[in-house]
């Protein structure tokens, strides 16, 4: 780890104010705090830093984001029934140009990749996702990528890559290593027709904001196969940011914090960012529900069920169910009661691939096959794997 990406945190005297209450996260978490060496990250699970960058936005306020805000009412939270070890390791400063931020956005996260800790990136703007999704490029598997938003964030291929068109650029950028994109909770009035097409062609999966509000489990699934996710936090209602120039619509809080929790939960998952938290107004309530968002990913991260081994898969139910030509194969856990379809191998298949072809899914799928109506995460991903 080159610990010369990172300025350490300036809050001693804000830490040594936690000590009379021993549960609080402040007094649990290893810390990179000015004058004190870095934290040792031989037994740590996750690990959060900060990155202060955001000039690839065009609507973003120069004078970037403190996180020490965030940090500060994330620290008196209590933890829960947690055995877990959490390092803190400051934050990251932009470099000279942007490429050099998101050069050591990508080492720091693949350092953290290669010891399975799981990186938190605390962000300025949302094309620093392109970084994080970077660090897979030698990680020696494809990615899907999960992003909570309001808009696909394609943009223009052709032009410099910004904050509106990062995932543009995971498509059409080598190395070729993005298998599937999911948006969650997308306003359809953000997006042009055109993007929508393009997701329907590439047969990567969205779900409006009324769909996953309406019915928040149904994108359980979607942050189960999931190896990164980021929330843009601008997908929050404004009302609840206490931001004006925020849309009316979007999450509250409940609904994004239980969307963290999904992405914590998931075996899967091995990095998560917040972005645009350059956008927050600087107030109690903001930086409350950012700490919280924080709190239900780590404490999905220790609820985890390991259900991606294969001693945890010889213990699932096979379900074989005849729909029209095929035969659709699904397995039921018996530990968590999570249910997972059979996408048929294919001799065109990556072998990067193999291992997707268990491919998670939720007990209406089952029922749907049941009678006679093909799913259609199962028919996707069946098409995208014969392309």
């Amino acid at each position: 780890m080159n610990i010369d990406f990172f300025k350490p945190i300036d809050f001693e005297e804000f830490l040594e104010s936690l000590e009379k209450s021993p549960s609080l996260l402040g007094n649990q978490i290893s810390t990179y705090v000015k004058g004190e060496d870095f934290p040792n990250l031989e037994q740590v699970k996750v690990a959060i830093f900060g990155v202060v960058e955001n000039r690839r936005d065009s609507k973003a306020d120069k004078e970037y984001f403190d996180f020490t805000a965030i940090r500060k009412e994330f620290y008196q939270l209590h933890s829960g029934n947690w055995d877990i070890n959490i390092a803190d390791l400051g934050d990251i400063i932009a470099g000279d140009s942007v490429d050099d931020t998101y050069f050591a956005i990508k080492s720091v996260t693949f350092d953290l990749l290669k010891r399975n800790i799981i990186p938190i990136i605390l962000g300025g703007s949302q094309d620093l996702a392109y970084a994080q999704y970077r660090a897979y490029d030698d990680y020696g598997s494809m990615v899907n990528y999960v992003n909570v938003d309001a808009k696909f964030d394609l943009g223009n291929t052709d032009a410099p890559i910004t904050s509106t068109s990062y995932v543009g650029k995971m498509v059409v950028n080598e190395p070729y290593n993005l298998f599937n994109y999911s948006n969650l909770g997308y306003q359809t009035y953000f997006n042009s027709q055109e993007e929508i097409g393009l997701l329907e062609k590439l047969y990567f999966d969205a779900y409006r904001l009324g769909e996953v509000a309406n019915n928040i489990s149904i994108v359980e699934p979607v942050f189960r196969n999931a190896n990164m996710a980021t929330i843009d936090i601008s997908c929050i209602e404004g009302a609840v940011l206490g931001n004006r120039n925020i849309s009316p619509n979007g999450f509250n809080g409940r609904e994004i914090c239980a969307l963290a929790r999904y992405a914590g939960i998931s075996d899967e998952l091995s990095s998560f960012g917040l972005y645009h938290l350059d956008y927050l107004e600087k107030s109690k309530n903001s930086t409350m529900l950012v700490s919280q968002i924080l709190w239900y990913f780590i404490e999905g991260v220790i609820y985890r069920k390991n259900e991606n081994n294969l001693a945890a898969k010889n213990n699932f139910i096979k379900y074989q169910v005849p729909v029209q030509d095929d035969i659709l194969v699904f397995y039921k856990s018996n530990l968590s009661g999570r249910w997972w379809i059979e996408i048929p191998y294919s001799t065109n298949f990556n072998n990067k691939l193999e291992k997707h072809t268990l491919l998670p899914c939720t007990y209406q799928d089952y029922e749907e096959a049941c009678n006679q109506t093909i799913p259609e995460r199962w028919w996707k991903a069946r098409r995208k794997n014969e392309l």
